[in-house]
Formats: C-alpha cells, structure tokens, sequence
C-alpha cells in the first residue's frame, strides 16, 4: 500500500509564500544569469518542520538543464538570503532551499510527440 504524506495547512500556506517570492527572484535574476531561459518555480515543498524548502524548477528550454540546475545550487546562499529580505516579516525562519528538476513538461511534450 502506498502512503500519502499529509501537508499541513500551514505547511502549503509557507511553500505557496517562497513559490511566489522565489518565481520573483528568478524572473529578475535569470535575465542576468540564465540569459533566454525561462525559470518557473512549480512548486515549493516544506518539511513538518519547516527547516527545509524543496523547489521544483521547470526550465525552458529544457537543453542543459542540469548545468543551469547546478549553478542555482551554487547560488543557495545567496537565494536563500534574498529570500529572507523579501519575507522577513512574514517568516521568522528561512528553511534551507533544496532545488530539484520539474521534468513534467518534458514529460508531457515526450507522450504529445509520442501521440502525433
């Protein structure tokens, strides 16, 4: 049998909050950083005990994906602190930032081809 985890109310209420504010940062970092990438933030899961974020991030195109994926962990310090700037009033701690790759799209667009 397969276990669903259960997310708290205000574990959703916290991952929407850095959803929102991390899909700001990367739209104003990424014309800086990842020139003609798109970076979206598709979804934000935070631990029970809210000491950990983990981002899925969908990347388009989706060429080195790995690469631009690599140097956003590279940049966790710095994400994570401006992070905390913009929600400092809203949280009183900022949880380490994980960041995964969101393959989905590709996903979706690799049974599209397949269905054509």
């Amino acid at each position: 049998k397969t276990e669903m985890k259960e997310y708290s109310t205000r574990q959703n209420k916290i991952g929407r909050l850095i959803q929102k504010e991390m899909s700001e940062l990367f739209r104003r970092e990424s014309q800086m950083l990842f020139k003609g990438k798109m970076i979206t933030v598709t979804m934000v899961r935070v631990t029970r005990d809210m000491a950990v974020a983990r981002c899925y991030l969908s990347i388009f195109p989706s060429d080195n994906t790995q690469e631009i994926l690599d140097n956003i962990n590279n940049r966790k310090g710095h994400l994570r602190g401006e992070l905390g700037r913009l929600v400092r009033h809203q949280l009183r701690v900022i949880p380490d930032l994980e960041f995964f790759l969101d393959d989905s799209l590709d996903y979706i667009e690799n049974i599209d081809n397949l269905l054509k």
